[in-house]
């Protein structure tokens, strides 16, 4: 069924519940019972029966716009998993610390890279562990963050008022974000950062090598995701973009469809399908 046909619907019954207002408020008590409940049969039945298959689909435009909470999350040599109670518990390579976190608690989201890992707790404060060669890991002092998002020596923050906070390497102008605002996701590549817009547009700064920061020209965007050396973009009608280095085609998503959601990994893409399918490009040297 079409978005119009739903629309028109949804529109209809409206309509019916505005014109039986006047009739309900001359009613009796019991009869305004009556009537309320036939309406809100029917209007159950309006809108689940009829327009329910694809009334999901505007349900995002009708919430306020929060961040995809990233509850497992894979580092180069390490992989950090959320557990359901806000503890955290981690496998691999426990070099520089970053392996360091089960006493965590409280905490909402996790982002791993290659030195160090981030949570966020729910309390909008941030912790994290690991190399802190380039101050990636300084994020005590951050209030009111909504996401996190750790990069290869920079971690980035999103706060609830949709401006954005980075700490770490800052050589390829990563951390640049002063002037972002209405921001509901971020994402920390290899050297840059990406941005996504309330809007459905998209910015980015750092290294600019081989376009992965030329995202200006991005529209309808829901989902955005950083590489190594490439940016990945999700559509709201289920297509996907990339930018970037394309050396292993870890960019060759052009003919990717109903994908719900998409992470850009160092040198490979992999993109999650509505029916639960997962489809990948770009380098399988491991697998």
């Amino acid at each position: 069924m079409s978005d119009e046909i739903i629309g028109g619907i949804i529109a209809a019954a409206g309509a019916v519940i505005a014109a039986l207002i006047p009739e309900i408020l001359k009613a009796s008590p019991r009869t305004k019972r009556k009537i309320l409940v036939s309406v809100g049969v029917a209007l159950a039945s309006v809108l689940f029966f009829f327009g329910g298959r694809g009334l999901y689909r505007h349900l995002p435009s009708l919430l306020p716009s929060q961040p995809t909470r990233t509850t497992l999350s894979a580092g180069d040599f390490h992989t950090v998993g959320l557990r359901k109670n806000g503890a955290v518990v981690v496998v691999g390579d426990n070099e520089y610390g970053r392996c360091d976190v089960l006493d965590w608690r409280k905490i909402i989201e996790v982002s791993a890279r290659w030195k160090h890992t981030a949570g966020l707790r729910k309390d909008g404060t941030v912790v994290a562990v690991g190399g802190n060669g380039h101050g990636q890991c300084n994020v005590a002092d951050w209030r009111d963050i909504v996401e996190v998002s750790a990069g290869y020596y920079h971690t980035v923050g999103l706060r609830k008022d949709g401006t954005v906070v980075t700490v770490g390497d800052n050589s390829d102008g990563q951390c640049n974000v002063s002037g972002w605002s209405d921001i509901v996701s971020v994402s920390a590549g290899g050297y840059h950062t990406v941005g996504l817009r309330k809007d459905g547009t998209v910015v980015a700064v750092g290294r600019d090598e081989n376009g992965r920061c030329g995202v200006s020209d991005w529209r309808d965007m829901i989902m955005v995701s950083g590489g190594g050396h490439h940016t990945v973009g999700l559509r709201k009608d289920g297509t996907v973009v990339a930018v970037g280095l394309n050396d292993d085609g870890q960019c060759g998503v052009s003919d990717w469809r109903d994908i719900v959601a998409v992470s850009a990994g160092w040198r490979h893409t992999t993109g999650l399908r509505k029916d639960g399918t997962v489809i990948a490009v770009g380098l399988n040297d491991d697998g």
